[in-house]
């Protein structure tokens, strides 16, 4: 997984300026979250995850 960037935008629903990590948004005040799809790079997998236990 790479670096972790800080930015920001305006909420979509209240117009609040909200930071989130990499391009993902939730919005404190109204609860506006923007799509996964949205982002600036890939989700992580649970194979990233280093407390990953492996199938259920």
């Amino acid at each position: 997984m790479g670096a972790s960037e800080i930015t920001r935008t305006e909420c979509r629903q209240c117009g609040t300026e909200t930071f989130g990590v990499n391009g993902r948004y939730s919005c404190a005040v109204c609860g506006w979250v923007n799509p996964w799809y949205e982002g600036h790079g890939e989700l992580p997998t649970a194979e990233d995850d280093p407390d990953w236990k492996g199938g259920r």
